[in-house]
């Protein structure tokens, strides 16, 4: 595998389903992503990795596959899809497609047969012997309630650690293996040039279930046992050894994700871990809010950014995606300092060790949703959630306030392309209410102003592959002991760029300073200057401000 065709590049995350509707049925679509290519390929990006628009019944919006090879109508057809793969690498622009290989809808031939009861096919899925009361072991699904579901004509319980109608499929069986080697060679061939993979740590399951007294049943089956074996495998046989391609990791370990890219394994080119998105999640959970905690960020980055790079492994580094609330709502200010905080945040991502994921939405500074009803929310997550948390006490009130911060919901309302009707969405009615900040927060404004969330989001991208100390270069933190700046030097050859980002909305001062003495500014998110700031080796950042310097 090659690293180097992608240290430089910047993937761009489409949600399909709500970036842009090409034909008023307030769904986004193909035709939509079409529409919408110049506007990409002005922001720099190489790669778009486009989120599921196989045929399903839409459960889990995409998530819940029941054909990996036909288009569903809402989204298109496979000649839209074909045309769009052409014309995107005609600028220059590669697309990544997402395979969902943990599970498929149970609208999927393959389950339907199983329900039959169809040998064959039930192997390719996880069922037990039971009897109707009592679940094979007591794991939980991570959309809520235990994750078996009873078949009563089968007298058998089938696995799901997500939603019910998401069968988890059996990967022990070769058979499996081969079908979903079969799904990759296909869209090879249609000019793919890489594949994210979803939650792909979790395909091994143990050869023994068994009961979780200590949680929910995720130690058991998270880094399973044959789980590098069988991407090895995938990888070797399917050819993509050189393509780009990226796992999302539930609940993993450092010592995985190395394991997973680092090169010599053949497994991934790089990975997605979640654990600096967990900081406000009180106790670990997801559903307890708390404010962040900037002192656990900074040594969740350091941590893993330098076990990557000690061990040759590679991150996508990335705050935001279909799975999660915007950030600027998260760890910045979207009122006061929404401009600032957004444009820090993305200095802090955009110049680290790593392959940097920019989410539809997030260079415009979008911003939560903030819906006030349930009957706001669409996702099969927050909505089970909003039942759970009602029965174990919680007002309405308290539950709306918790979803209004982690609903996925957040970061899948419609792409704000500008101030007109539905944020110029769709000329229907868009399928998940559009945030009321569209009329001034949308690329159309955006594109207009010299100073926008956007024309920072393109310098960064730019200077990426301008510069090769920020592609290639090493990793060193600086100012651990200050809580509130995440700092770091990068360094390569003779080149050397500093960073400083004031996490917080208040100035902070930064002693000892004189890492930079004759280093010249870079670029920052404030428009005067900062020479003033800097004094006798102290700097003193103004609220979530951001400062590159160069050497």
């Amino acid at each position: 595998m090659n690293r180097q065709n992608f240290k430089n590049s910047t993937i761009y995350q489409i949600y399909t389903k709500s970036f842009k509707d090409s034909n008023g049925d307030g769904l986004g679509d193909i035709n939509g992503v079409r529409q919408k290519l110049d506007y990409l390929k002005s922001l720099g990006i190489d790669y778009i990795w486009l989120t599921p628009f196989f045929t399903s019944p839409l459960n889990d919006n995409g998530y819940d596959v029941a054909d990996y090879t036909t288009i569903d109508p809402v989204f298109g057809t496979m000649a839209e899809v074909e045309s769009l793969i052409k014309e995107a690498d005609e600028r220059g622009i590669g697309l990544m497609f997402d395979m969902v290989f943990n599970h498929t809808s149970t609208a999927h031939m393959w389950f339907q047969r199983a329900l039959q009861g169809e040998k064959k096919y039930m192997d390719y899925y996880i069922f037990r012997e039971g009897d109707a009361h009592t679940p094979p072991t007591n794991w939980e699904s991570k959309f809520g309630g235990n994750a078996w579901e009873y078949v009563p004509h089968l007298k058998k319980w089938y696995l799901h650690l997500f939603d019910v109608t998401q069968a988890d499929l059996n990967w022990d069986n070769p058979e499996v293996r081969e079908e979903l080697k079969q799904v990759i060679r296909f869209w090879k061939t249609k000019g793919i040039k890489g594949f994210r993979f979803d939650v792909v740590n979790l395909i091994s399951k143990p050869a023994l279930l068994e009961n979780d007294t200590l949680g929910d049943g995720r130690r058991f089956y998270t880094d399973g046992p044959h789980v590098h074996e069988y991407l090895q495998e995938l990888v070797k046989d399917t050819g993509i050894e050189t393509m780009v391609t990226v796992g999302e990791m539930s609940s993993t370990s450092l010592d995985n994700c190395i394991h997973y890219s680092n090169l010599k394994e053949k497994e991934l080119s790089m990975v997605f871990h979640f654990q600096h998105l967990k900081v406000d999640y009180r106790d670990g959970n997801k559903w307890e809010l708390k404010l962040p905690d900037y002192r656990e960020l900074k040594d969740l980055f350091e941590t893993w950014q330098m076990g990557m790079q000690d061990a040759n492994g590679w991150d996508a580094v990335f705050w935001c995606n279909h799975d999660q609330p915007r950030v600027v709502s998260r760890f910045g200010d979207d009122t006061r300092y929404w401009k600032e905080s957004a444009k820090m945040l993305a200095t802090c991502i955009h110049f680290m060790r790593g392959t940097p994921y920019v989410f539809q939405g997030e260079e415009l500074g979008m911003t939560n949703a903030y819906y006030d009803s349930i009957e706001d929310y669409r996702d099969v997550e927050s909505t089970n959630y909003y039942e759970i948390m009602l029965k174990n006490g919680k007002s309405e009130e308290e539950a709306l306030k918790i979803l209004a911060q982690r609903s996925r919901d957040n970061g899948r309302t419609p792409m704000q392309w500008s101030g007109e009707k539905e944020a110029g969405f769709t000329e229907g009615s868009a399928w998940l209410k559009v945030p009321e900040n569209y009329t001034y927060i949308n690329a159309e404004a955006e594109e207009k102003e010299e100073d926008s969330i956007l024309s920072y989001y393109k310098q960064l991208i730019q200077l990426r592959k301008e510069k090769d100390v920020i592609a290639d270069g090493a990793i060193v933190f600086l100012h651990q002991e200050n809580t509130e700046v995440l700092a770091y030097r990068r360094f390569l050859c003779g080149q050397e760029i500093v960073v400083y980002n004031n996490l917080t909305g208040h100035e902070v001062e930064l002693e000892n300073a004189d890492e930079i003495k004759d280093f010249h500014y870079l670029i920052g998110n404030y428009a005067e200057s900062v020479s003033k700031k800097i004094q006798e080796n102290r700097m003193i950042l103004r609220p979530y401000e951001a400062i590159v310097f160069e050497k």
